[in-house]
């Protein structure tokens, strides 16, 4: 089983071993183009379907929880069955899921399928986290995630900005049929270029139970819990952006759906650049001050938003708001990411699921908050944002604390052999960097 202090290397040798990394980068398109592409159609949903600006909401809400959920029965099914099984699978049924998207005749109809799509974009998501720390350690694993941030950025630019010139020739119904293409294109080079990146003397068995033992395992490491947490609060906030922000930038400062593609791209231009950036602090500087380095902008930009909504000023500091507070989530992710799975090479399909659970689940419980008082108003905008930063900078405190020894997982390979003892601290990973 390997360590953080030496990369695996079985992937490399198998067919197709050169192309995985650009395959798994793909994966991370998912989880943004499902969210990002039909936002500036969101509005006109709302009107053709009839429904409350509450329940349109729901769409981007029932995306987030099927994102969360697919990856937290993937990641431990990964574990057991291999990567590329679950994935072609996932795959599959993610192109059926935007299908049905867009021949729904109901809001509520559409509700259930978003939620089918998330479940099944979820796979993807945690196969590209749980297979990319099958590939890599140290300064490598945190290179990785740093690039998973920046695509994750790519596809958030063009997912709005295809959404708006798409919204010029067609309709909302109309992105739904290109998000199944997108998926076809996407199984089309899973189903040829994607090689298994963990092989079957490195599963797991023992169902349940060992599923179970895996979860408690995980559990009980405070440092593997504050950095879920600290991941959790933080998508939370850029959750609310994503469901908020719309009905800001263009039903309150009067924004075309084009104008704010523009705007949304801004954002994630932002999320790309300090994406990378991140990687690059937390590999040569360190983890933990670049997360908190992440948290501060996070909280400039939070507050910019309360203070919009406030004192009613005007659109380009909302949008620098923004563009602070999307930025420094990205600042967090890799540092966040990194300190979360680089413990634990034997489960990390179960890690990872629980990571992107987080993220999802948290997300999707604070994206509806920020339509409660209708589309004429952004407080609830800020004051959801403030809290979940205000949230994750406290959780910061079990970051803090050290693993003890762990219990070798049962129904492993390497039974035997305990879990890496605390790979996360900066100073392993910055020496793991420097080889």
């Amino acid at each position: 089983m390997s360590t953080t202090g030496s990369a695996p290397t079985h992937a490399a040798t198998q067919p197709g071993g050169r192309l995985l990394p650009a395959v798994l980068l793909l994966l991370t398109v998912f989880g943004p183009i499902s969210m990002d592409l039909y936002l500036p159609l969101l509005p006109a949903l709302t009107l053709e379907l009839d429904a409350a600006t509450a329940t349109a909401q729901l769409t981007v809400t029932a995306c987030l929880i099927g994102l969360a959920l697919g990856q937290l029965v993937a990641g431990p099914l990964s574990d057991r069955f291999g990567r590329r099984r679950p994935l072609l699978i996932g795959v599959v049924a993610y192109v059926a899921a935007s299908a049905w998207c867009a021949i729904a005749p109901s809001v509520e109809l559409l509700i259930v399928a978003r939620l089918v799509q998330g479940v099944a974009g979820g796979v993807g998501l945690v196969i590209a986290q749980a297979a990319g720390r099958d590939l890599y350690s140290g300064g490598a694993l945190i290179r990785y995630f740093g690039r998973v941030t920046v695509l994750s950025g790519l596809a958030a630019i063009v997912g709005p900005l295809a959404g708006g010139l798409l919204a010029t020739v067609t309709d909302w119904r109309g992105l739904f049929v290109f998000l199944a293409a997108v998926g076809g294109a996407i199984l089309l080079v899973v189903a040829l270029r994607f090689s298994e990146t963990l092989p079957s003397d490195h599963r797991t068995t023992g169902g349940f139970a060992h599923m179970a033992a895996a979860y408690r395992t995980l559990l009980s490491d405070r440092r593997f819990v504050g950095a879920v947490l600290v991941s959790g609060f933080v998508s939370a906030a850029l959750f609310a952006y994503l469901a908020g922000a719309t009905y800001v930038l263009q039903g309150i400062y009067g924004l075309t759906p084009q104008q704010y593609a523009l705007a949304f791209g801004l954002n994630s231009a932002g999320f790309m650049v300090f994406g990378w950036l991140a990687a690059r602090a937390s590999e040569r500087w360190s983890l933990h001050g670049t997360l908190v380095a992440g948290l501060v902008m996070c909280a400039l930009g939070a507050a910019g938003l309360l203070a919009s909504a406030l004192l009613a000023l005007p659109v380009a500091v909302v949008i620098v708001s923004l563009l602070t507070m999307v930025s420094g989530v990205a600042v967090t992710t890799p540092p966040t990411t990194t300190i979360a799975l680089a413990g634990f090479p034997q489960i990390a399909g179960t890690a990872a699921s629980l990571l992107g659970m987080a993220r999802f689940a948290f997300g999707g419980f604070a994206a509806p908050l920020v339509g409660l008082a209708g589309a004429g108003t952004m407080l609830p905008l800020g004051i959801v944002t403030v809290a979940g930063i205000a949230l994750a900078a406290a959780s910061v405190a079990l970051l803090a604390a050290r693993r003890a020894p762990a219990a070798a997982l049962p129904g492993t390979d390497g039974a035997s052999a305990p879990l890496d003892p605390d790979p996360s601290a900066d100073g392993a990973l910055s020496t793991a960097a420097g080889r």
